[in-house]
């Protein structure tokens, strides 16, 4: 199996990810803050430790990726209700192509990216990976770059690259505010749960379907821009309602007692172009 350079291990999206590479055999290479390596899910073989990853320069990143065979870089900041528009994100640009720099000096052959559903043009019912481009904040504009840095730098050195878009994940690990984990808190608390009308149809995907199906692209080898969605229209409404059965309380639901976010899309559905086999998302 290969050595796997993650980063974002201890994050929503990169336990996931950590569990699967794990589960497949692959030995996985963790670069984590000092004080986040006791918050990793599973072993990980081999810890590199850094205050910040997106601070470091190239040489540091070729000793961090030296014997290597791939790269899944799922860091970045996103501190809950201020990610979209801080100013952070222009750092993890410039660390991330520090990080692309060092592992070719390493000679890694794979390295596989995570972007964002918002880089697309919105809204949008079935984004495929050909459509529009046109990233509506500073975030999706940063990721954007990033993918687009990337690809260019990694043609030029014939290193295998692929970048995974995620879009609306939810479960194991969400942040409280996030829309799904903040109806489980106030379904199983018998308090009722104040929602816009969830007319807005969104592609919703458990995260660690999502981890599964980025740590699969190392086994694949897919090159280029992944979909990390489940291809299923459904909305917000519909998605709450489907929480709320589970604990026979549908009559906690709020719908239209809360306004609509401003600008955001009417529709984010994906077409999923994975290639994966039938039985990778069983038994997560």
């Amino acid at each position: 199996m290969s050595v796997v350079v993650l980063t974002g291990a201890t994050g929503f999206v990169g336990r996931s990810i950590h569990r699967y590479l794990a589960r497949r055999g692959h030995e996985v290479r963790a670069i984590v803050r000092p004080d986040a390596a006791a918050r990793l899910t599973m072993p990980a073989d081999r810890i590199v430790e850094t205050p910040d990853i997106f601070a470091r320069d190239a040489d540091w990143w070729a000793q961090a990726c030296d014997g290597a065979d791939a790269v899944i870089h799922a860091a970045w900041y996103v501190e809950h209700g201020r990610y979209l528009n801080a100013p952070e994100n222009a750092a993890c640009v410039q660390g991330s192509f520090a990080l692309a720099q060092g592992a070719v000096r390493a000679g890694v052959r794979h390295v596989i990216g995570v972007g964002t559903c918002m880089e697309y043009r919105l809204p949008g019912e079935s984004l495929s990976v050909e459509a529009p481009l046109q990233p509506a904040n500073f975030y999706a504009a940063c990721k954007l770059a990033t993918f687009h840095m990337m690809r260019q730098w990694f043609a030029l050195h014939e290193t295998r690259f692929s970048w995974c878009r995620l879009f609306y994940l939810h479960g194991e690990g969400e942040h409280p505010d996030r829309i799904g984990a903040y109806l489980h808190r106030q379904l199983r608390a018998g308090e009722r749960a104040a929602l816009s009308a969830g007319t807005q149809l969104r592609d919703f995907l458990d995260v660690r379907a999502a981890g599964a199906m980025i740590a699969h692209v190392v086994d694949s080898g897919q090159p280029g821009v992944i979909n990390i969605c489940s291809g299923i229209p459904l909305t917000i409404r519909a998605f709450a309602e489907q929480i709320a059965d589970g604990y026979g309380r549908r009559d906690l639901l709020q719908f239209g007692s809360r306004p609509p976010t401003p600008g955001d899309p009417a529709a984010v559905v994906g077409v999923c172009n994975l290639e994966m086999p039938a039985s990778l998302l069983e038994h997560l």
